[in-house]
């Protein structure tokens, strides 16, 4: 059995209890009774503007026993997420695509930002990437990024979702070793399908978005900085099935 807790959209610089929050949600993690967590995954937008000093304090909060590990959202910044959050002194251009491999799985970390832009997309370069990651792998595969690639009947978080998923979709078509998306963004825990699999959206860890028949219905009037923090706990069991259980942390 495999159990991922996933969480989102931390945002650190976004309000003054950011930090506290996320910090909530990890010492919560920490303090689990038993060492069941296979991984610890944050899709994306980990700092609000992108600064070094948000990263800085993202690194320390995101400390944890277990393997965290992250991608980019529409709030990263490439350059100071690879300068601080990876370590390399001159960072690269392009995607910042990760893959790592535990004793049972493989996570493909995949970078689904846009610079400058909130809606998302994957681009040649990354499709390639997570192509060679699935040949030939003899682990579950799970695949996460930042944008979900469907609609979630939210007008302003479908407006900037992840575009052109067409080729992503052709990817994952019949890949049996991929058990699931994974993804954030939308501030809301939600689960659906996509390419034949699971679609399993984190919800926010630094606000909650209210959906349209809550009253959400702008960026401007869905967001609720009120509601506490919330991760998803996934769950691949010896059969091949998926349970997702969404907890919030008080």
């Amino acid at each position: 059995m495999i159990v991922i807790a996933h969480l989102s959209d931390i945002h650190i610089g976004a309000t003054p209890d950011a930090v506290a929050r996320a910090d909530r949600v990890m010492r919560y993690l920490d303090a689990l009774p038993q060492d069941d967590l296979d991984a610890v995954l944050v899709t994306g937008d980990i700092a609000d503007h992108g600064l070094a000093e948000e990263y800085e304090r993202a690194r320390r909060v995101l400390t944890s026993r277990h393997v965290v590990l992250t991608c980019p959202g529409n709030h990263d910044v490439r350059a100071e997420y690879r300068r601080v959050l990876l370590g390399e002194p001159e960072p690269r251009p392009g995607p910042v695509n990760q893959v790592r491999r535990t004793s049972r799985a493989i996570y493909a970390m995949c970078d689904s930002s846009i610079p400058g832009e909130n809606a998302g997309r994957l681009e040649e370069e990354t499709i390639a990437w997570l192509e060679g990651v699935l040949e030939g792998a003899d682990l579950p595969v799970f695949v996460a990024f930042h944008h979900p690639p469907v609609t979630l009947h939210s007008p302003p978080l479908d407006a900037i979702r992840l575009h052109r998923p067409q080729c992503l979709e052709a990817l994952l078509a019949g890949r049996a070793a991929v058990p699931a998306v994974l993804t954030g963004h939308a501030h809301t825990p939600a689960a659906t399908t996509f390419a034949g699999r699971p679609l399993l959206v984190a919800p926010g860890v630094v606000s909650t978005v209210r959906l349209p028949w809550e009253g959400g219905t702008t960026l401007g009037n869905c967001i609720d900085y009120d509601l506490p923090p919330a991760l998803a706990f996934h769950v691949l069991d010896d059969d091949g099935r998926m349970t997702t259980h969404y907890r919030v942390v008080p």
